[in-house]
């Protein structure tokens, strides 16, 4: 499919992040239950974030972040009513977190105790605005304290992990300041494609 992220495990192939990470809680020994619980219900819930996720917070995350930040790096131009109608759908999402998937007295999604698959998927989306401007980032997470205090909740649970997998946001962050001022253009596009898509 020509796709990332994907994985080979022996002669098994298979993409798509939400498959990859089912696939990896369910099929090794002496992964947690909580990342995805044999409790079949649980599970039903959890895909249902999952299934959600798509058509609504990454939409709205990616729509957001390629035309109001990235998609110079990337060779296409930005695009105010594109980026606007993203951020819309991005403020929905994270107020759907809110009153919908963080309820209950857990520290994460489904009012669990611990991180599930979902939390790690839902998280990562919301990383994307490590990117743009610091400003445009705390206005649109501002208002959703629950869903900042559940981002530091699950940064804190998987520690060291996040911050290494996270760590080329932050590369893509600096490459992107370099591109602005007008620094070494040509590489900064070629070191950031390869950067996102090493992230996708």
């Amino acid at each position: 499919m020509k796709k990332v992220p994907a994985i080979v495990d022996g002669r098994f192939k298979l993409f798509e992040s939400h498959a990859i990470m089912i696939y990896l809680a369910y099929v090794f020994p002496g992964v947690a239950d909580h990342w995805y619980p044999a409790d079949l219900s649980k599970r039903a819930k959890i895909h249902s974030v999952l299934d959600w996720h798509h058509s609504n917070l990454r939409h709205g995350a990616a729509t957001y972040v390629l035309n109001s930040t990235l998609g110079p790096a990337l060779g296409r131009p930005l695009n105010p009513k594109a980026a606007a109608e993203g951020e819309k759908i991005l403020s929905e999402s994270l107020a759907k977190i809110e009153s919908v998937w963080l309820k209950g007295n857990g520290r994460f999604l489904l009012g669990s105790l611990q991180p599930s698959i979902a939390d790690l998927s839902l998280v990562c989306e919301i990383m994307q605005l490590e990117v743009v401007n610091e400003k445009d980032r705390d206005r649109i997470l501002g208002p959703h304290k629950k869903v900042l205090k559940w981002i530091n909740d699950t940064k804190n649970a998987t520690r060291p992990h996040f911050d290494e997998v996270h760590s080329v946001l932050f590369k893509v962050k600096e490459k992107l300041k370099r591109l602005q001022s007008g620094g070494a253009k040509d590489e900064t596009q070629s070191t950031l494609k390869s950067a996102l898509h090493s992230k996708m």
